[in-house]
């Protein structure tokens, strides 16, 4: 499956955006007793205030009459009337020259905090935002330049006293059409701040939190690990905890002591009925217990504890915080048993500390399968050592000899594809190995693909005796084997039926990697073997299937192999593309199972923006946003089979012009994210409002851990602050330090401000070692905060940063800094 029209680069970010951050919270956040916790954890359920809530802001315009100087083709459905309707769906457009505005009149004289303009395209590329009291006399507020269609402009006014109009006053467009706004918002007061989330995801079957005492871990907390397996969950989550904690937490079989972690595998632990993934999450003021039946259903409950948490508790440096988490009962087990993520190692290679990032980043999210894409027409990537019983001399090393040294090149045009080469080099047995164990700590089971009888051609320029008379295509007079072929297309190679090297290759292949494999699949791929004859494609997959059927594993295919005899009730079927009706034939005659791929859905190198310069719009016929790989139902998507037929999801990253783990992240979050919910949350608690709500609080979570991901437009992403108690000399410069996430915004945005307990304020510039750049696929790193105050008299003194950007609720965080004579 490839860019034609299947799935269609920055290095490691963890790497360099988990180093940064740790290096700046090393440097800021150096641990000392008696540090002040953030006043709104974005991942912890705060109690009711007590105190009455302030009036919520005010949309002025809707009261409002809006006027423009002009109106495209005047047509009644662009008059300016739209821009103040409510409705995202209609909009004012202007007519075709730079001069041209747009107000709105208020229904009485207000005072005014910001305003909003959403710009669905035909933006403005200059621009002022004015005001005015008599609709003459008008003062601008800014003038604005932007350089990115579509957006959504929110401005600062903060007027000091009533105005009665707002207007926009174009000075260029953005092309040769006029200007086009969807909605001008005029608001009277700053936003509320964002309601306290629990922040999970994906969300649990069912969730009951409590008022009280927050569970406080503690220095000498010990993870008492009870059952048989329940060891291997406490250790992975003493592993996470240690870092940012600098506690030892000890992993123990007896001996609670203070403030314990319990973790309980044995029968009848996890919710009835759901033994294999499920657990029971309970979090008192002294002690925290997970129950399961198995080890992996008490690892999901770690992943939810570990959600719980401060986001902090991700840095891989000591943290100087409380680390508290809400009293909460929380009883959950998935949808669905198969919640996977596909990675193409075959079109670029990702060497193990890659797999290993790209592992853990998905763990928490509770996907449970790891297919890895380990062949196909760019490059071969696992070694296969050759058998003694060999009848034709095939030297299997060759493999990955050669074909492990080809990759992703050029197109058909001469264009690089990507922002590098694609990767060369494949995994020994031994890397292999260590991939499906250090999976498998995390809950992941690995799925193996070698995808045929297409996509074969690195595979026919490595070995000269698969190029016989019926295979494609053909090698170049007087070769031996079929050049290497780097360019993304797609349905041109195929195996040959008729040769009996095809099959010893094949069985010879299959066995080795079913030896690797502890577990029940072999993915055979299956997909575009356009010049294959469809006699010749049938008795090559029943061949194959055969073949892997007897090695005692289950096959699985892309969907266009659900038109053969696939093993009765022994073969599952990955749906991408095309025909779901024969995918529910296959479920209803032979007993198939189903894993939903599909391409709009689940197909992450598809652009989530129109503002990324690389990635497919076949899937959705433009971009493939967030939305739509969450909005669909597993349950329902192909026809005329009952749910229990569907084993799960996966999201399937390609890699045409994605090179390394960076870039990976980037387009595969957050929308792998959404993906795990489908799999995981059952479909009638699922809304994407609700979404994205907790996913906000994701956000800085995944800025601190070093994950790249994209700053989605509709994420009302959460900023969040922490500072650290300093100490300073009198006359010299405090330094106290706040690290703030702020995910997808610029340095240049943010305005902060610390107001001292003096009554001194100081205007602060945060700067960060990474700005996010959506062409360089890159997330921003975290910001630092410092502040330059000298005290001139010994004392305590505290020091309030609040930081936002205009039209959102700042954070705000408090330190102390003692001063010494």
């Amino acid at each position: 499956m490839s860019a034609s029209p299947h799935r269609s680069s920055t290095r490691s970010r963890s790497r360099s955006v988990a180093a940064v951050l740790s290096a700046a919270l090393a440097a800021a956040l150096l641990v000392q007793p008696g540090v002040a916790t953030a006043r709104v954890s974005p991942s912890i359920s705060l109690p009711a205030a007590t105190s009455a809530s302030p009036p919520a802001p005010v949309n002025l315009a809707r009261a409002g009459i809006a006027t423009a100087s002009s109106v495209e083709l005047d047509r009644q459905d662009f008059v300016a009337a739209h821009v103040n309707d409510g409705d995202i769906n209609t909009r004012w457009s202007s007519k075709y020259q730079d001069d041209n505005w747009v107000q709105v009149r208020l229904a009485q004289p207000a005072t005014v905090d910001h305003v909003t303009l959403t710009w669905p395209n035909a933006c403005a590329r200059d621009f002022a935002l004015q005001t005015s009291t008599d609709g003459v006399t008008w003062t601008d507020v800014t003038r604005l330049q932007r350089d990115t269609c579509s957006r959504t402009d929110i401005i600062d006014v903060k007027s000091s006293t009533p105005v009665s109009y707002v207007r926009m006053q174009g000075y260029k467009r953005w092309g040769s059409y006029g200007y086009s706004i969807s909605e001008f918002e005029i608001w009277d007061r700053p936003p509320a701040p964002p309601a306290p989330t629990l922040g999970l995801v994906p969300r649990p079957v069912s969730e009951e939190t409590r008022d009280g005492t927050p569970f406080t871990l503690h220095k000498n907390t010990r993870i008492v690990a009870i059952g048989e397996g329940a060891d291997g969950p406490a250790r992975y989550l003493a592993g996470i905890l240690r870092p940012s904690t600098g506690y030892r937490l000890n992993v123990v079989g007896r001996g609670w002591g203070p403030a314990p972690i319990v973790i309980e595998v044995g029968a009848g632990k996890a919710p009835a009925g759901h033994a294999d993934e499920g657990y029971t999450l309970t979090v008192e003021a002294d002690r925290v217990r997970i129950g399961a039946d198995t080890p992996n259903g008490a690892l999901n409950g770690v992943q939810t504890l570990r959600q719980l948490f401060p986001q902090w508790v991700e840095s891989r440096t000591a943290v100087s915080t409380t680390w508290t988490v809400p009293q909460v009962t929380i009883s959950d087990y998935p949808r669905f048993a198969y919640r996977g993520m596909m990675l193409d190692v075959a079109r670029s290679f990702y060497p193990m500390d890659e797999i290993k990032t790209y592992i853990d980043a998905a763990a928490q999210f509770k996907i449970n399968r790891l297919h890895l894409h380990l062949a196909d027409d760019q490059g071969w990537r696992i070694a296969i050592d050759t058998p003694e019983d060999n009848p034709s001399g095939i030297d299997y090393g060759l493999l990955t000899r050669v074909s492990g040294g080809t990759a992703m090149t050029y197109n058909d045009s001469g264009q690089q594809m990507g922002t590098e080469l694609g990767v060369t080099g494949f995994y020994t047995k031994a890397d292999y190995a260590e991939i499906i164990r250090y999976a498998g700590e995390r809950g992941m089971m690995v799925v193996p693909e070698v995808d045929m009888p297409g996509h074969t051609n690195a595979a026919l320029h490595a070995i000269p005796q698969l190029n016989t008379a019926g295979a494609r295509p053909r090698p170049q007079p007087g070769q031996p084997t079929v050049p290497s072929n780097g360019t993304g297309n797609v349905g041109y190679s195929s195996f040959d039926a008729n040769s009996d090297a095809t099959y010893e290759f094949v069985r010879t292949v299959l066995t080795e990697i079913a030896e690797m494999t502890p577990g029940p699949y072999l993915h055979i791929g299956g997909d575009e073997a356009h010049v294959t004859s469809r006699a010749d494609y049938t008795k090559m997959v029943e061949a194959f299937t055969e073949t892997v059927a007897s090695l005692g594993k289950t096959v699985v295919g892309w969907n266009e192999y659900a038109q053969t005899a696939l093993p009765k009730d022994g073969a599952v079927v990955q749906f991408w593309n095309g025909d779901r009706n024969a995918v529910a034939n296959a479920v209803n005659t032979r007993g198939a199972k189903v894993i939903l791929s599909p391409a709009a859905n689940t197909y992450v190198p598809q652009k989530q923006d129109s503002r990324q310069p690389q990635g497919g719009t076949w899937a959705c016929g433009g971009v493939c946003g967030l939305d739509r790989h969450y909005n669909w139902d597993p349950g329902t998507f192909i026809p005329n089979i009952s749910e229990s037929s569907v084993l799960g999801v996966e999201s399937a990253l390609w890699g045409e012009f994605i090179r390394h783990v960076g870039q990976a992240q980037y387009y595969a979050y957050p929308r792998l994210i959404a993906t795990a919910e489908a799999g995981w949350t059952p479909q009638t608690q699922r809304s994407y409002a609700d979404f994205t709500t907790r996913l906000s609080a994701m956000g800085g979570r995944l800025t601190v851990q070093g994950t790249n991901f994209f700053p989605t437009a509709d994420v009302p992403w959460r900023m969040a602050a922490l500072g650290t108690p300093t100490t300073a000399q009198i006359g010299a410069p405090s330094r106290a330090t706040w690290t703030v996430t702020a995910p997808g915004l610029a340095s240049t945005a943010l305005t902060a401000t610390v107001t001292w307990s003096d009554g001194v304020t100081e205007r602060l510039t945060p700067t960060t070692t990474r700005e996010a750049s959506i062409p360089e696929m890159r997330i921003n790193d975290a910001f630092t905060v410092v502040s330059g105050r000298a005290f001139s008299d010994p004392g305590t003194f505290t020091g309030t940063l609040s930081i936002g950007v205009p039209g959102r609720a700042p954070a705000e965080e408090t330190l102390t800094v003692t001063v010494r004579d």
